[in-house]
């Protein structure tokens, strides 16, 4: 009584693991996104497994039926058509409706477009947002990016071709021309690419040619302002404050010497006035 999460191959269907193989081939039943796609792999990995529909747009009903079954002693194995289910996709609302039910959900590690992308980036990687899909809705576009105009982490997006021109007007109207992108297409395929440039060239880029394939943007962050250096008024403040509480001058000055970041004999000559 347990779901699987299994991630697929986000290309190259070399990349699925011996673990996911497996769990595909030792399930009860799996629940795909596409039956289509997953049938297709299932195949080449010469696995028969009975398939149900699980996507957007019958989450609800398909979902409970999925519980229902799991309840009554079956393993399913969810999967999306590439990548990790439960990563924007419909699969996050399965996962709870299986933690409300007291259902174990387990996750095999594996292929996923975002963290791929951001790794072959050449931008910060240390801290980053995933923001999945924007909104076809612009006005719901619009708030979100707003949102984000301050954001000093890398940002991860994916976007469909046929979306991506008006995309990057909109990350460039946000963001400004300069800011840099990292733009990933077929990832893991024969013919993956990487551009590295800023919005303002990747506008021009894709205005001569057309995008082709399924993106990952990676954005970089907005630029960290300097904080301006504390002043001795302000931390001669901050010492008679900790005076006020008890503390001796030394260690008040001491104390707040580490936290400013100012010489410690210098501040407490200019405390002597204290």
């Amino acid at each position: 009584m347990m779901l699987y999460l299994v991630p697929t191959p986000i290309g190259n269907l070399s990349d699925i693991s011996e673990r996911c193989r497996r769990t595909l081939a030792e399930a009860d039943f799996i629940a795909a996104e596409d039956t289509r796609v997953t049938l297709r792999l299932l195949n080449h990995l010469d696995i028969k497994k009975p398939l149900v529909s699980y996507y957007e747009h019958n989450k609800t009903q398909s979902g409970k039926k999925i519980v229902e079954r799991i309840l009554a002693g079956e393993t399913c194995a969810l999967v999306s058509d590439a990548g990790s289910p439960a990563i924007s996709d419909p699969g996050e609302d399965l996962v709870r409706l299986c933690a409300e039910s007291g259902i174990t959900v387990t996750a095999i590690p594996g292929p996923c477009a975002a963290i791929t992308a951001l790794s072959i980036s050449a931008l910060p990687t240390g801290r980053f947002t995933f923001e999945g899909f924007l909104s076809i809705n612009k006005k719901a576009r619009r708030a979100h990016l707003e949102s984000l105009k301050n954001e000093v982490r890398t940002m991860i997006f994916y976007e469909a071709p046929h979306k991506l021109t008006d995309t990057l007007k909109n990350l460039s109207e946000t963001f400004g021309p300069e800011r840099r992108i990292s733009l990933c297409r077929e990832l893991t395929k024969l013919h993956e690419e990487v551009l590295r440039m800023s919005l303002g060239e990747a506008m021009a880029y894709y205005g001569e040619n057309a995008p082709r394939g399924e993106y990952v943007l990676i954005i970089e962050g907005a630029s960290v302002a300097e904080e301006e250096p504390a002043s001795v008024d302000d931390a001669l403040s901050a010492v008679q404050e900790l005076m006020d509480t008890g503390l001796s001058k030394k260690d008040a000055v001491k104390q707040v010497a580490l936290q400013l970041g100012l010489p410690k004999n210098e501040l407490y000559q200019a405390a002597l006035q204290i």
